[in-house]
């Protein structure tokens, strides 16, 4: 499904995922032509993402050139395996999981406030405890580094997503498969059956 199609609640799910994840691939058209992929953390922030690192290397090379960029960021919540609905065939082997693709423009954030702002929301990720001081130009221990960095902020053109868990299936497929996961209790198994009543309405329904 593409931005602009999205319900408000569907669009709300979307931020919530990828204000939660952590890392992400960016992709920049390379010298030769080709596609560059480089996987980095990154931080979604005010309908925006960004990322930081040096000034120089081939990705700032690339975005310095053309500034049209793609972003993914995905997350496999459980495999499927095929003798959880077919005995014998291989063809019902799958994986559950929630991905979204964006594609934007990247540019250098110049605002040493915009530049503390992305770089404090990427530390709510990579560090959710604290125990740091606040990120901010108008402290003189942060203001030379928030020159140092680079920050690159994705506006986004066009935000398509998927999320799988089973929404094309039958109602005891469904049943069966939730209850295998629930035996199974791998990380994320629980997750998953939840993430399947969500998105099959006629399940929820039934079982509220």
């Amino acid at each position: 499904m593409r931005r602009g199609e999205f319900s408000i609640e569907e669009q709300a799910e979307i931020d919530e995922f990828l204000s939660g994840m952590s890392f992400g691939f960016l992709a920049t058209t390379g010298e030769d032509g080709f596609p560059h992929i480089t996987p980095l953390n990154y931080a979604y922030a005010n309908g925006h993402v960004y990322f930081h690192g040096s000034y120089r290397g081939e990705k700032m090379k690339e975005i310095a050139a053309g500034k049209n960029v793609s972003f993914a960021v995905a997350k496999e919540f459980a495999i499927i395996p095929s003798y959880y609905s077919d005995p014998a065939m291989a063809c019902p082997a799958t994986a559950f999981f929630k991905s979204v693709h964006i594609r934007g423009e990247a540019e250098l954030v110049k605002s040493l406030q915009e530049k503390a702002e992305a770089l404090t929301a990427l530390m709510r990720k990579l560090q959710p405890e604290g125990g740091y001081a606040l990120i901010s130009p108008d402290d003189p221990a942060y203001l030379p580094e928030l020159k140092a960095v680079s920050v690159v902020r994705i506006t986004i053109r066009e935000l398509t997503a998927k999320f799988k868990f089973g929404q094309n299936w039958e109602e005891q497929k469904r049943v069966d498969v939730m209850e295998k996961l629930c035996e199974r209790n791998r990380p994320d198994d629980e997750e998953t059956a939840k993430m399947m009543r969500k998105y099959c309405p006629a399940h929820s329904d039934k079982n509220n």
